[in-house]
């Protein structure tokens, strides 16, 4: 028999969508979180909104691993839809618990695994009065069978309920009968198990917090000062929108009531661009969110903003494509999209988060950026960061100065006048390739301006002049190339001697975590840069001449980075190999070990 590991568990719980298991699993979770264990969660669900499969994954890791897990130890089978294929997601040895009110099929039984079974719906029939509640309720039962199983405390489960329902004693307490039923349940028949036993770790997540993306994004964007939010509901991106429709009233109010923001749900995503665009160009910090389709639809407001030079941000959460694609999984498949939007040529800043803390501060720190280049600025998040559960440390909520950039106040203007300095709109003053710009309301008669979206000349007159032409778009060129030296460098790992460098961004960087350890414990060191930004770095230059073989991992299946890496460093591209994963699936930490070592193997010189 298997010795039970300590604070070592993947349960994966497959129901029906719609059928109230979210709240059963966030109780699971949230328990486990509370004593003391580090622990993920994965929630894998469909594009409906009731009836199709939804699979949900809860790690519990001793070493602290939050990446989604290759093996599962543990499924909670309470959808028959699924169950001929949920008992083979199993591990060997691991555990099946299900229903067992009505006995089980031959064909879902499967040699090689413990099947723990309970009478759930006979019991929430005597617990539940029949109503459409009683099979949400019959969820709460798998919640008390696994505490029992691998040692959760009913207390804990209790504070978490109070946790979630304070102000709700009935509700509290109609989910505690049905959660102790499961577990008295087990207890009575004294089920057993031998994968693993969960253990309280004193102060084990003191002072950390559980969150997801897309709200901590909305509360750094609040912080950083955003005023317009204009968005049109599309998944995974409306919960950051939401979040900032709560959280804005309590955060940004006038001591007389008067709102200090404005939120407004467009009529489409064209709508949407259009009004932040505009906003922007009144001086106002204004953003959307949306995600890949939404994008395509903005490209041409996009490149109005890029050309015009307005500061407008956009927030990405990108989603599994083409098209519709799969708009409830992950992906990073929207980066070429975003880096290059709008027709003609274009080059966008990208602000790339990989947790919690960096979701905020990117958040937060994005407005500045598109004030201070005057041009639209996109933060590049994914479904798995946005939608998922992530502990992780408390928010840095301080406000920080806001930085205008170039915006010339009337008083400016005058002494410009006085020094015979004349205001250009689109002129390169200092050789930064970033122009001046006033707002409306600016007093002065120097401020005003044409804004110009079609062919322009530096003082904002309308041109179709070649030489004006090539003039704007080389300069718009070396606007880009000074934020190489502004944009967050990546964060880079290395050690002495080792000469093969793993590359990621975004929520690759969890699964690439583990993956260095255990590639490690096969006998292959390997140091590390996580990209934050583009435009690239010197640093990535760097990285890349200092080792032998590089594996970028991202999650899509054209290697989209790694095409804008070979693009600008084309002497040394072929030291890189991708490890790409699409199947729309957070990533899991085996599967970058399997493509590395298959490249590895392939890589080798073939003896005679």
């Amino acid at each position: 028999m298997e010795t039970p590991s300590i604070n070592d568990l993947n349960i994966c719980v497959a129901t029906e969508n719609g059928s109230g298991s979210a709240s059963s699993n966030n109780i699971l979770f949230k328990a486990i979180f509370k004593m003391g264990i580090p622990c993920s969660s994965k929630n894998m669900f469909p594009s409906n909104i009731q009836g199709l499969p939804t699979w949900y994954q809860i790690r519990a890791s001793a070493e602290g691993y939050l990446s989604r897990k290759d093996d599962i130890d543990v499924m909670v089978m309470f959808n028959d839809a699924t169950a001929a294929k949920d008992i083979y997601r199993v591990r060997d040895g691991g555990l099946i618990l299900y229903d067992d009110s009505n006995p089980l099929p031959a064909q879902l039984k499967r040699e090689g695994v413990q099947y723990v079974g309970f009478p759930a719906n006979k019991l929430v029939a005597k617990l539940v009065p029949a109503s459409p509640l009683r099979a949400k309720q019959r969820n709460m039962l798998y919640v008390g069978a696994l505490a029992y199983l691998f040692g959760i405390d009913m207390e804990v489960i209790k504070a978490v309920l109070e946790d979630a329902f304070g102000k709700k004693p009935a509700v509290i307490e109609s989910n505690l009968i049905c959660i102790d039923a499961g577990y008295q349940y087990m207890k009575e028949k004294g089920f057993s198990q031998n994968i693993a036993r969960l253990e309280v770790i004193p102060n084990g997540n003191k002072g950390k917090i559980i969150t997801e993306g897309n709200t901590v994004a909305a509360l750094g964007a609040i912080y950083g000062g955003a005023s317009v939010i204009c968005w049109y509901p599309i998944t995974p991106s409306s919960s950051l929108a939401e979040a900032m429709e709560f959280y804005l009233p309590k955060l940004r109010k006038l001591k007389d009531g008067k709102k200090t923001y404005a939120i407004v749900q467009a009529e489409d995503e064209i709508a949407s661009a259009g009004m932040i665009a505009g906003a922007g160009w009144a001086g106002a910090r204004a953003m959307t969110s949306t995600s890949g389709p939404g994008l395509s639809l903005m490209n041409e407001t996009i490149g109005l903003a890029y050309y015009a030079e307005i500061p407008c941000v956009f927030f990405i959460v990108q989603r599994g494509g083409p098209s519709t694609g799969l708009p409830t999984r992950t992906q990073q498949a929207d980066i070429s999209l975003m880096y290059g939007a709008s027709h003609g040529d274009t080059r966008h800043m990208i602000l790339i988060p990989h947790d919690m803390n960096s979701c905020f501060d990117f958040a937060r720190q994005s407005f500045n950026y598109a004030d201070r280049f005057q041009t639209p600025v996109f933060v590049a998040m994914d479904l798995d960061l946005g939608m998922n559960l992530w502990p992780s440390e408390p928010l840095k909520l301080q406000p920080e100065p806001f930085d205008y950039g170039k915006r010339l106040s009337a008083e400016q203007l005058e002494e410009w006048s006085k020094a015979g300095k004349k205001f250009r709109r689109y002129f390169d003053q200092d050789g930064d390739g970033i122009p001046y710009r006033t707002v409306p309301g600016n007093q002065n008669r120097m401020a005003s301006y044409f804004t110009r979206g079609s062919g322009h000349d530096a003082d904002a007159r309308y041109s179709e002049d070649e030489t004006d032409y090539k003039y704007i778009l080389d300069r718009l060129r070396k606007k880009f190339e000074t934020a190489r030296k502004f944009v967050p460098k990546p964060v880079v790992e290395k050690e002495r001697g080792v000469k093969t460098g793993i590359i990621c961004y975004g929520s690759s960087y969890e699964p690439v975590r583990e993956a260095r350890d255990r590639l490690k414990a096969a006998g292959l060191k390997t140091n590390h840069m996580l990209i934050r930004a583009l435009p690239l770095t010197s640093e990535v230059r760097d990285f890349l001449v200092e080792h032998e073989t590089i594996y970028l991992v991202e999650q899509n299946r054209d290697g989209q980075m790694a095409a804008i890496i070979k693009d600008e460093n084309p002497d040394l591209g072929s030291k890189v190999t991708s490890i790409l994963v699409y199947n729309g699936l957070p990533v899991a930490a085996g599967e970058v070990v399997r493509q590395i070592f298959d490249a590895a193997q392939l890589a080798q010189p073939k003896t005679a």
